[in-house]
């Protein structure tokens, strides 16, 4: 279960999301906007999830696949976190965004993605649409299906995990829409302040969040194949 709890919050860091809301603060009523991403986010994930779960075979030559294939994703996934740091570390990861930065800056400028723009037109309906589209499984999201698939726990208790594991995997959009219901004039100033420390920040905390989860996923890796 702590397996599906890291994962999960893994799942979570997703580039797309925090841009789209962040767009969607800036934006007029930005509570309607976050709902309808929110909502069309939860019918993609959700309905994903719960067909790649019961989808899943559990024949014994199935089981005797996962028993090898589950170490060896663990490990993929932890030399990649492991690669991140170091990449983050030494400064790498900064070189490259400066010459994207540089190479972007000799093309002419294209705008923001259609999505922002789409985003920009503050239809609750557009955000819907645009939540459904762009809340696709990635490689943590998978992992944490898997993981919850051999919990092998009672039908009902797998679909109230499968959507636990959404829940928190879309935090970055229900923490801030919490906010704005509960709080709407001192959330945009809050949300303000938390940007600018975590930009102070980040750096730090990438390179032993990275660090942290390559080295648990990498260990565990090792242990299911000695195992």
């Amino acid at each position: 279960m702590s397996q599906v709890i890291l994962l999960s919050l893994t799942a979570s860091l997703n580039p797309t999301l925090v841009a789209a809301t962040t767009v969607m603060l800036l934006l007029p009523s930005p509570t309607k906007l976050m709902l309808g991403y929110l909502l069309g986010a939860y019918m993609t994930s959700i309905t994903l999830g719960l067909v790649i779960v019961f989808s899943l075979s559990n024949s014994s030559a199935s089981n005797t696949t996962e028993n090898t294939i589950s170490p060896a994703v663990d490990i993929g996934l932890g030399t990649i976190a492991l690669a991140a740091a170091f990449a983050l570390y030494t400064g790498r990861a900064e070189r490259l965004r400066e010459r994207r930065r540089e190479r972007k800056a000799a093309k002419p400028d294209k705008g923001p993605p259609r999505w922002q723009r789409e985003l920009s037109k503050g239809s609750a309906r557009t955000t819907f649409i645009v939540g459904a589209l762009l809340t696709l499984p990635g490689a943590s999201y998978l992992a944490g299906l898997d993981e919850i698939h051999k919990l092998k726990y009672s039908t009902t208790t797998t679909v109230l995990l499968v959507i636990g594991f959404n829940l928190v995997m879309l935090w970055l959009l229900e923490v801030p829409l919490a906010l704005f219901l509960v709080a709407p004039d001192w959330t945009p100033r809050a949300i303000g302040r938390a940007k600018l420390w975590v930009s102070r920040h980040a750096h730090t905390f990438a390179i032993k969040g990275f660090t942290a989860v390559g080295a648990l996923l990498f260990i565990k890796g090792l242990i299911g194949l000695v195992g």
